[in-house]
């Protein structure tokens, strides 16, 4: 058996969670820039108020209604999953990690291989009530045989949240044909919108159980070869995704950004680009690898009424790295050229990224003749000479003190000081979890 935990607006419930005052009430989050909105609370979901809509469509109903609206703050969101996802690891069993997969910064999957089924209903009621007294904020529990049934117990919990107390169990034959009756196809995990409607006009078929009765055959034809096998085995409650690896290390690291205004000037267009380099380096002394390749791409305001522009060949520039690094100056040594490649005066600057690959571990970093350290002088002839350790010793330090101090109290100068190219956060809450001036205060 496998349970999901789904925290419940996370990220207004965050918000609520420093605001009791907003219980009860509209609220809602917006993406970067303050562009969509991307959580919404019930009240809000109540007033019409649609997902992923952009906030200016929205903003009549929600100045109309009083909604409350917060930008992203993801210092807070960050910490308050962090400490949801060591609740779950306790109750997984004293901090296990391999029975706990992360699987985004509000969900997680728990392995309950093992437990009795009579004793199934009364964990997740635990979990529900553990993770709201110790952290704040309220989840929904999905119990079921495999993950994908999992995930409709907790899809269907949610949407009558009064009736089933924000906790489904689906422990027999009898409640998981019930509850994939109920799930419309084109909302199961695996199959989304593009399939769903392919389904439901093609093949008449409208809910998870009518698809669950499909030949295996037919699904590996027509719904993605493995993929399909497995996610009609997964309905039919046979685990066929595993948990994975918490610690497995990522292939890929990127930094992305919109910018808060439209960059015009190459200065900061650089600055931007080096702010996202260090970011990644850090990313990547996080799980102690190394990068051979660098890319870094930007985007431009359309031309011929489009928003955006990007075009692979003029908007894109990589470099391969003569030696794999993690070392931020020599990752910003390889990204600003390709800036300067990239820069053309006129157009509107709206985005940037950079993009680590050809990722491999620290340890297999091979030595070059070519790239060796300078002789050390003979007045300074002890290993504190050799580039490389002096270099790796910064980096720790920089990487301490900004995790402790955060807002990158030392950075490279070539990331700028003002740094106007931020995006806008106007209604940003406090980062009450994380920086000691902005604790939250109790009257």
């Amino acid at each position: 058996m496998f349970a999901i935990v789904d925290c419940n607006s996370f990220y207004c419930s965050c918000e609520r969670l420093f605001r009791p005052d907003l219980a009860n009430r509209p609220v809602v989050v917006l993406s970067n820039n303050d562009g969509c909105i991307i959580s919404r609370t019930d009240e809000a979901k109540a007033l019409g108020i649609q997902m992923a809509a952009p906030y200016w469509e929205q903003k009549d109903v929600i100045q109309e209604r009083g909604v409350t609206v917060f930008s992203s703050n993801y210092p807070l969101y960050g910490d308050m999953s962090m400490r949801v996802m060591d609740c779950l690891r306790f109750l997984a069993g004293g901090g296990a990690t391999d029975r706990v997969e992360v699987y985004s910064v509000d969900e997680a999957f728990i392995n309950l291989t093992g437990m009795p089924a009579d004793q199934l209903d009364a964990y997740a009621c635990r979990v529900r009530d553990t993770v709201a007294e110790w952290t704040g904020i309220r989840v929904s529990v999905g119990v079921a045989p495999s993950k994908l049934l999992s995930k409709v117990a907790n899809k269907l919990a949610k949407k009558d949240k009064q009736r089933s107390g924000c906790v489904m169990v689906l422990d027999s034959d009898e409640k998981v044909r019930e509850a994939l009756e109920r799930m419309p196809v084109g909302e199961l995990w695996g199959v989304g919108h593009q399939y769903g409607t392919r389904l439901r006009d093609y093949y008449g078929i409208l809910n998870g159980w009518q698809l669950a009765q499909m030949p295996e055959a037919w699904a590996r034809k027509h719904l993605g070869g493995v993929v399909g096998e497995r996610l009609i085995r997964e309905l039919r409650g046979e685990p066929c995704i595993p948990m994975k690896d918490p610690l497995r290390k990522k292939e890929q690291l990127a930094t992305t950004r919109m910018f808060g205004k439209p960059v015009f000037d190459l200065v900061p267009l650089k600055e931007a680009v080096a702010t996202f380099t260090a970011r990644a380096a850090e990313k990547l002394r996080r799980q102690f690898s190394a990068a051979t390749t660098i890319d870094v791409f930007v985007v431009v305001n359309g031309s011929h009424g489009t928003l955006y522009d990007y075009n692979p060949q003029t908007h894109h520039r990589y470099r391969i790295l003569s030696q794999p690094t993690s070392i931020t100056q020599d990752l910003l040594r390889a990204a600003l050229p390709l800036v300067e490649q990239l820069y053309r005066p006129g157009p509107k600057y709206l985005k940037a990224g950079v993009i680590l690959v050809g990722i491999v571990p620290e340890q297999a970093i091979q030595g070059s003749l070519f790239c060796g350290p300078p002789e050390a002088t003979k007045r300074d002839a002890d290993a504190t000479a050799d580039p490389a350790v002096r270099n790796k010793a910064l980096m720790e330090a920089m990487d301490n003190i900004n995790f402790s101090m955060r807002d990158d109290a030392v950075k490279f100068l070539a990331s700028g000081l003002t740094r106007n190219w931020k995006m806008r956060q106007e209604r940003r809450s406090g980062r009450y979890t994380t920086r000691w001036e902005e604790l939250h205060k109790v009257n």
